[in-house]
């Protein structure tokens, strides 16, 4: 299908890879950017009014679950990558916490063909550490890099056995692919459900300590120190998580890390209740009942004050990127089920523009800064050719509204499963067009 000229007009370019932060027209001509600058009428080109809109590359998210091939009554690829357009993102990295897992060729060529069927974005796949997830047995790494495989994660299950991350970590020096890591000592959280301090013993709630996460944490980077390979720590939520990974890359640890909106924002007072976000100067939402299942997530919300470190890892480039996590279940594992017994996880493809632009008002970060923790920084670290403007680039364009008001709402949200505590709250900004190689994916 060739794609159609756009012409997006006077709106707000923002291109960190190229420097530019400017108001000025982008032409787009058979899926590529053209010209950027005072462009004319141009004959056949739909034009599209970007004036008071922030014009950006294509938000890049390196952590989503879309659920398919196994649990498609929470997310479908259709509905997963839907999210993602009209989040802004254009391109997705998908975890193997599916069923069956993406383990093997065969699996991740099953993976490649519902993509070209029925995404809206574009889909790359992290596989498995290990068979199964299950963390008795490697999988065979440099198969599945030739089969498109961009990383390797057990997400949701910390591979225990360190002989198994350390075969995994000298793999990905010689293939160079992240193995991506969910940091938990398994037997130390226990059947914790939240982070565990004063909250959690004030709602009876078993709780998660920091200390789950950041025993792995020092773990996987000491086994990075001693294979060369290249370990990616996935959703750090505390200041001292943060610090061992700080210290690692000075001590050239190849580290790299992400944090999430929602471990920036919210704290584990939302479990009890609170609707208000961390650091940023917005409304809140009204107090909801304690122990919401929406605010259930893995790594757990943690104090409010480990949010502020987070803010600081990711100023100072201990964190590379931000990620979502998108973490879909549909409505009986969530809302019809008790606090301890519903599925970890939160909706956040859709969200997770309004979240960081808080930020950005708040005055942590200029709009050059999200793009790069967003676009620039994964295009990067997965090696694609895009998180750019530039003349010639393939045009995976963003256009929106920083300021838009909009009620959280499940009609409003392309997610099959809105499973947020964010509902009923009012956001500001909004993505207002999508576009993945100059083809329009989102419209609002």
């Amino acid at each position: 299908m060739t794609a159609p000229a756009w012409l997006l007009r006077a709106g707000r370019v923002v291109d960190p890879a190229n420097g530019r932060d400017e108001v000025a027209d982008v032409l787009i001509r058979e899926g590529r950017i053209a010209a950027i600058g005072s462009v004319g009428a141009v004959a056949g080109a739909e034009v599209f009014d970007a004036d008071g809109l922030l014009v950006a590359p294509g938000l890049i998210d390196m952590h989503v679950h879309l659920r398919e091939p196994g649990y498609e009554a929470k997310e479908t690829i259709a509905t997963g990558t839907a999210a993602a357009a009209a989040g802004g993102f254009t391109t997705v990295c998908c975890m193997p916490n599916t069923r069956p897992a993406l383990d093997s060729v065969e699996v991740l060529r099953d993976l490649s063909e519902r993509v070209g069927r029925d995404a809206r974005v574009e889909v790359h796949p992290i596989a498995a550490i290990t068979k199964g997830r299950e963390g008795r047995e490697a999988v065979d790494f440099a198969a599945l890099v030739e089969v498109g495989a961009v990383g390797f994660s057990d997400d949701g299950d910390t591979t225990q056995d360190s002989a198994i991350m350390r075969a995994a970590l000298s793999a990905s020096a010689e293939l160079d692919r992240p193995i991506m890591v969910h940091c938990e000592d398994k037997a130390l959280a226990g059947d914790g459900a939240m982070h565990e301090g004063d909250i959690s013993r004030r709602l009876g709630i078993a709780g998660i300590p920091a200390e789950a996460e950041e025993i792995i944490i020092a773990r996987d980077l000491m086994l990075a120190g001693l294979t060369g390979g290249w370990l990616h720590v996935c959703h750090v939520t505390t200041g001292r998580g943060a610090e061992l990974v700080r210290r690692a890359k000075a001590e050239g640890v190849r580290a790299t890390a992400e944090v999430m909106p929602h471990h920036l924002v919210m704290s584990d007072d939302w479990v009890a209740g609170d609707r208000t976000l961390r650091n940023v100067d917005e409304p809140a939402g009204p107090y909801a009942p304690a122990a919401d299942p929406n605010t259930k997530v893995n790594p757990p919300l943690r104090l409010a004050a480990d949010t502020r470190p987070l803010i600081a890892a990711l100023l100072d480039g201990t964190f590379d990127v931000v990620a979502t996590d998108h973490a879909p279940h549909a409505a009986p594992e969530k809302q019809g089920s008790a606090f301890e017994a519903a599925a970890f996880g939160m909706s956040g493809l859709e969200l997770a523009l309004p979240s960081m632009l808080a930020l950005v008002r708040a005055e942590y970060l200029t709009a050059s800064d999200l793009v790069v923790k967003l676009s620039v920084n994964p295009a990067r670290l997965l090696r694609l050719p895009l998180g750019t403007l530039a003349v010639g680039a393939r045009a995976d364009v963003v256009v929106f509204d920083p300021e838009e008001r909009w009620v959280v709402t499940p009609e409003q949200l392309r997610t099959k499963s809105p499973n947020t505590p964010l509902l009923g709250m009012e956001l500001r900004g909004r993505a207002r067009l999508t576009l993945v190689g100059g083809q329009e994916r989102y419209r609002a």
